[in-house]
């Protein structure tokens, strides 16, 4: 099982998880995306994305870019 994650953002039926992990090399930060849906009364989840979608993962990037930013991690290093 994964590590929770440090820092979710949920915007619309968007939702971006941020994991933080500490390696001999730093802290370095992993992004997933994914969106919920509903298969009737079920609750789903998906990582596959409409049209209409990207406008609303791009600001979700937009505010996991600036929140890793500020806590530790600006640049991936090389």
């Amino acid at each position: 099982m994964s590590s929770p994650p440090s820092h979710v953002i949920r915007l619309d039926a968007i939702i971006v998880r941020i994991r933080r992990r500490t390696t001999r090399s730093g802290v370095r930060h992993s992004v997933s995306i994914s969106r919920f849906y509903h298969n009737g009364d079920t609750l789903k989840e998906s990582t596959r994305f409409s049209r209409n979608d990207l406008p609303i993962i791009r600001a979700a990037l937009d505010e996991a870019f600036t929140w890793i930013a500020g806590n530790g991690q600006l640049v991936e290093p090389q």
